[in-house]
């Protein structure tokens, strides 16, 4: 028989799981697969497992855990999830142009040199999604719009502490029906470098802007970020309640902080001042914390495990009181997104603490928190490579530790994924049928 590899289907979104097979072999014999993907700009990632094959010459993706390689368990994907990049250090695993599709090409290969090939692609943006930028009242954004008519619920998007503009989150949101207004607020053309001092009315202008403009269906405009975004998405929902229809936090802080390592090194560097309104700070963790006398962004130790530096900083309980975000005040649902072995600052807790705030305040939407087990801060789209465990922040170029594993952060990744599209579904009325 000839080798024959396959993908089904060969073509469709991110979040679309494939079979991927491999026929042809002997019974029990030994078969190499490897994934190779260009990522952000000419970055090449790969991964390669072995597999044998069963009685029937057949190897299944979705069946069959490798015997060796890149991962060790039955994950039909997992061939996606646990690629590296090639040079060892390449940190974008997204390309420049949402627009286009994520090549892999899969190569099997034998022991007796026999090999087959096979092509997957991965888009961002269905068919009819369209992409417009957006440089109006000083703003600086990405608005994805579904095909079809609307009016369609808007989630404005917001990134961490890298900065810039999440258009692969907002491309996939608009590929599952809601209109996605990826809005940077620090670290893109015409704003700062650098996260500190940003006044959150740049925020509401957004905000405002969305509402106005977007003509949201049945006025919702939900607001999403992660980690520093999961901060400023609680504190966008609290400060301005009339604004924000819902919340959806990953890997959030409960309490505004300083500028940690996007901080400008000329304002205060680590300990400067994030936030501001009207022209005035924003009380944050880091103002003077008398618990705290070493941070891990100098190198301190301990280098690997980040969170422990919050869990001192809230012991100095009348700052942490102060710096606390008024969850309280939010007047619409809150999804909460956590990773249990997040090792760049405790989103577990953080998220716990939200929910018992909410709790004590007999918060009259609906609530909801997915912690997930081995996963750690980098909570992602689903079937993208979830190996990242360590990295050099991308502002100030410090290592840091994002913490979980391949496996456990994969199963987050899917997970939140389709937790976060329930969610909104839940909250708009919208069925998936409908989208």
């Amino acid at each position: 028989m000839t080798l024959k590899l396959t993908v089904e289907p060969a073509d469709g979104l991110v979040d679309e799981p494939r079979r991927i097979t491999l026929t042809g072999l002997a019974p029990d014999q030994l078969v190499a697969i490897s994934a190779r993907t260009i990522r952000g700009g000419d970055a090449s990632w790969m991964s390669q497992a072995t597999f044998m094959a069963d009685e029937n010459g057949t190897v299944d993706l979705t069946r069959d855990a490798p015997v060796g390689g890149d991962y060790a368990e039955v994950a039909p994907m997992g061939l996606i999830w646990s690629q590296l990049p090639d040079d060892g250090k390449s940190a974008d695993m997204f390309p420049d142009d949402v627009m286009a599709p994520l090549r892999t090409v899969l190569t099997a290969e034998t022991d007796e040199g026999e090999t087959t090939e096979a092509e997957l692609l991965q888009r961002f943006a269905a068919s009819g999604v369209e992409r417009r930028e957006i440089r109006d009242e000083g703003l600086v954004g990405t608005l994805f719009t579904p095909a079809g008519e609307g009016p369609h619920p808007v989630v404005t998007v917001l990134y961490g502490s890298g900065g810039g503009i999440n258009e692969p989150r907002a491309a996939m949101l608009a590929s599952r029906g809601y209109q996605a207004f990826a809005l940077a607020y620090f670290k893109a053309p015409g704003l700062s470098p650098y996260i500190t001092e940003t006044p959150l009315e740049y925020l509401e202008t957004g905000l405002r802007w969305a509402h106005r403009e977007l003509s949201p269906k049945n006025g919702f405009v939900a607001v999403s970020g992660q980690s520093r975004g999961g901060e400023l998405s609680l504190l966008l929902g609290a400060t301005y309640p009339e604004l924000v229809s819902a919340v959806i936090a990953y890997v959030p802080g409960a309490m505004v902080h300083g500028a940690q390592g996007a901080g400008d090194p000329a304002r205060g560097g680590w300990q400067g001042v994030t936030w501001t309104m009207g022209g005035v700070p924003l009380e944050h963790l880091w103002n003077n914390n008398k618990a705290v006398h070493w941070h891990p962004w100098g190198g301190d130790a301990p280098p690997t495990r980040h969170h422990s530096v919050f869990f001192e900083g809230l012991k100095d309980r009348e700052l942490a009181a102060r710096a606390r975000i008024p969850v309280e005040k939010i007047d619409g649902p809150v999804l909460l997104i956590s990773g249990r072995d997040d090792r760049a600052w405790p989103s577990s807790l953080y998220s716990k603490m939200v929910v018992s705030t909410l709790r004590r305040h007999n918060h009259p939407h609906p609530v909801r928190h997915l912690d997930f087990d081995d996963a750690g801060h980098a909570i992602n789209l689903p079937i993208v490579p979830s190996t990242q465990i360590t990295r050099i922040h991308p502002v100030s170029k410090v290592p840091y530790t994002n913490g979980g594993t391949p496996s456990g952060n994969a199963r987050a990744n899917d997970g939140s994924w389709e937790g976060m599209l329930a969610f909104l579904d839940e909250v708009t009325g919208t069925s998936r049928a409908g989208r």
